[in-house]
């Protein structure tokens, strides 16, 4: 085993330990505190409630009301009310007065709790679209740039991995004998990364048996006015995921790199 498969095992022994769990004795609902960081640096929480064979997960309406809280009023602006949706779709979320919903046979809670987590935190990011921030999406400007290089792609691609959990990824490009799965990060850190070299580890074999093909990944990462931490480039090698820096995107290896 290797230093990275090390690291990642003990990402997910953190993220069991970090994991607490409330009952709501009144409500008969359950409380799932998880580790990761919302709007205002406070914890994500799951509320959960089990209803006969059927699951509900809820964020309690707290998303919404943290963006509204940003300045980002999602009913204000066409372009972020289809951003917002495509997002519930991607993950088969509902939204019902401002509160986000996944209703599911119990059986499906894992991936359920994943879904709706992932929705939490992608439309968490919506803040960025506010007035007072950048006005564009990372993901949207790697959308042009393969648009401009004459890349044909699927954009948010699904795939079930081995553990039987499905992943998003960005965009897939599929070429006669090789596909390649790509991820946008706007900022790369040790939350993300990890999730992200799971799912690209755990959707290869699959992918690789039902194409036929050799199945890459590329992490398309923005380094901007920001650095970017080697070992996390170290992490995507030692995995053998490539990645591209944006500040080098119109280098021919790299375009060499989504066009082969």
């Amino acid at each position: 085993m290797n230093w990275i498969n090390t690291y990642v095992n003990d990402y997910y022994n953190w993220l069991k330990e970090k994991t607490f769990i409330q009952e709501d004795y009144d409500t008969d609902w359950f409380i799932i505190n998880t580790p990761f960081v919302g709007a205002f640096n406070d914890t994500i929480e799951i509320y959960a409630k089990r209803m006969g064979n059927y699951l509900r997960l809820s964020d309690n309406g707290e998303t919404m009301a943290n963006l509204e809280l940003q300045g980002l009023h999602i009913q204000g602006s066409k372009k972020r009310r289809i951003i917002l949706d495509t997002i519930l779709i991607n993950y088969g979320v509902r939204e019902e007065n401002n509160e986000l919903i996944i209703e599911a046979n119990i059986e499906n809670f894992s991936q359920s709790k994943h879904n709706i987590l992932s929705a939490i935190i992608e439309i968490s990011d919506l803040y960025v679209l506010s007035k007072h921030n950048v006005a564009s999406i990372f993901k949207e400007d790697v959308r042009n740039y393969l648009d401009s290089n004459d890349i044909i792609y699927t954009p948010d691609f699904i795939s079930k991995g081995i553990t039987g959990l499905e992943f998003n990824f960005d965009f897939q490009i599929a070429k006669k004998n090789k596909e390649i799965v790509i991820k946008s990060f706007n900022t790369i850190n040790k939350s993300n990364l990890p999730t992200f070299l799971f799912s690209w580890e755990d959707i290869k074999p699959v992918r690789e048996k039902i194409t036929k093909k050799e199945v890459n990944a590329i992490a398309v990462i923005n380094n901007v006015d920001k650095e970017i931490k080697n070992e996390f480039l170290e992490a995507l090698k030692a995995k053998n995921a490539d990645y591209i820096l944006w500040s080098e995107r119109n280098l021919e290896k790299n375009i060499q790199l989504i066009s082969a």
